[in-house]
């Protein structure tokens, strides 16, 4: 089995997030990797990562990074696949993260996510393979009819919850 999406983040002290991306991915049956690597630490092993992933299959890399935030953006500076930035909560509450994230220069865009948003990355990865792969596609629509599911339950619970001026 050789992965698809890649997971990378900045530090293993990432990895409590990132494992509700891990967690989808796996019940989507989508092939993937997880490593770390800082664009700050190891800039020769992200810069390597990044030109090789499309020649190791990988189709889409979720790039998780807290603070500077600089690890999605220079990924996205040396491949042509998508990559989703996920901002990590940290000094400012991630919004130092995000901004870092999403500020990206012309030609280099990097599609981002909330703050600790590992599980819509990874739905939005799996969104990207759905469009190339009917098996993939059926799985996220059975997916995506669940969260109504659980609207529709959780709509019929409110109605038992009684208050005297409660009107429904």
């Amino acid at each position: 089995m050789n992965p698809v999406v890649s997971i990378i983040m900045g530090s293993t002290s990432d990895l409590p997030v990132m494992e509700k991306a891990c967690k989808f991915l796996d019940e989507m049956q989508i092939p993937f990797e997880v490593n770390a690597l800082s664009a700050h630490r190891t800039p020769d092993a992200v810069e390597t990562f990044a030109r090789e992933a499309k020649d190791r299959g990988i189709r889409v890399i979720i790039a998780a990074a807290g603070m500077a935030a600089a690890l999605p953006g220079v990924i996205a500076a040396s491949t042509t696949l998508p990559v989703i930035g996920v901002p990590i909560k940290g000094m400012l509450d991630g919004l130092d993260a995000m901004l870092s994230i999403i500020q990206m220069p012309p030609g280099i865009p990097v599609a981002t996510v909330g703050v600790n948003g590992a599980q819509n990355a990874a739905i939005l990865a799996v969104e990207m393979l759905a469009l190339a792969d009917a098996d993939v596609a059926q799985r996220l629509a059975q997916y995506k009819a669940t969260l109504k599911e659980k609207i529709e339950k959780a709509n019929r619970d409110l109605a038992e919850v009684k208050y005297t001026y409660k009107t429904n």
